[in-house]
């Protein structure tokens, strides 16, 4: 499976340490906004075509699909692109940063039949993926999910501490991992609320904001988000159930009380971007539906929209 990867940057590179694992794919060309760094990139993989123009990428000889790995604002335009041209695409999250961005993405996925799936990795997370399947067969129910993402971020950086062409979004971006997996894993949202603080004077988004949801099923969760947090970086969930407490960090799990658990064998890797990859190619292969794909986690984004709503009004 031949496969072009779009967007060159921190996450990018993610994507290509994960490829290299599976078996039967070779990237044939990767796309950034300049030419030298991407150029390095390729050189760095192996990979035999950089270009600037995601088109050019395209056009490369026996292309079955395409990785998106950039900046927010380009991901809606650029799925449809890939679907216009007969390529199959995961692009990573968030789909959109708008709903109706992200509803005509999931009309071209439709008209094209071709395989659309979104990078929503707390899906695949080995931790995550440990406590979906104790839900899924009855072992427990969540009754609150307290979750934090907290970064150090007052530049426009990436997570290399490189400068960023765009600018990061708390709702758009990094809630939508929250939102999907709270449905994910609880049932869908019926309710929904947030709050910000204040907008920065240069990057222009509000750097602290509060969300709470409800689930159909009683469920409730509270989530923080912050780019002002001096301390531990990242997105640590609690689960609170009727039957235990676990902590999730990334591919990581402990107990509420911080005992270790043993994740080995719930899937066949610990790394929660190689299986989303792993799930792209296998989709590809079976011609099916993909776990994340966009029909999947529109709701989601109908859940950001009517939360931007809320903090405009």
């Amino acid at each position: 499976m031949k496969i072009a990867l779009a967007g060159a940057g921190a996450f990018g590179e993610k994507h290509l340490d994960a490829l290299k694992l599976i078996d039967g794919v070779e990237v044939v060309s990767v796309v950034g906004r300049r030419l030298e760094p991407t150029q390095a990139v390729a050189d760095k993989y192996g990979i035999g075509h950089a270009c600037t123009e995601l088109a050019e990428a395209l056009e490369q000889p026996g292309l079955d699909a395409v990785i998106l790995a950039t900046p927010t604002q380009m991901h809606a335009a650029q799925t449809i692109q890939c679907l216009e041209a007969g390529k199959h695409v995961q692009v990573e999250i968030p789909l959109a940063d708008s709903l109706a961005d992200a509803e005509a993405v999931l009309k071209k996925q439709q008209e094209t039949g071709l395989v659309a799936m979104v990078g929503h990795t707390r899906r695949f997370n080995p931790s995550h993926q440990f406590l979906h399947n104790k839900i899924v067969s009855g072992d427990l129910n969540i009754q609150q999910m307290d979750v934090q993402t907290y970064f150090f971020r007052r530049k426009n950086m990436n997570a290399k501490g490189e400068a960023r062409s765009w600018t990061d979004h708390l709702l758009w971006h990094h809630a939508a991992h929250t939102v999907d997996l709270f449905a994910y894993q609880a049932g869908p949202i019926v309710q929904a609320n947030a709050i910000e603080g204040p907008v920065h004077p240069e990057l222009g988004i509000a750097m602290d904001m509060s969300i709470q949801l409800k689930a159909e099923s009683g469920a409730i969760c509270t989530l923080s988000l912050s780019f002002n947090n001096d301390g531990p970086l990242g997105t640590f969930f609690r689960y609170i159930c009727d039957n235990g407490t676990y902590i999730a960090r990334y591919d990581d799990l402990v107990t509420g009380k911080e005992e270790p658990i043993d994740l080995s064998g719930v899937t066949v890797s610990n790394n929660g971007i190689e299986l989303q990859d792993r799930e792209f190619v296998a989709a590809i292969r079976e011609g099916r539906e993909p776990n994340s794909s966009v029909a999947q986690v529109l709701p989601c984004y109908r859940v950001l929209d009517a939360l931007e709503k809320q903090l405009q009004g």
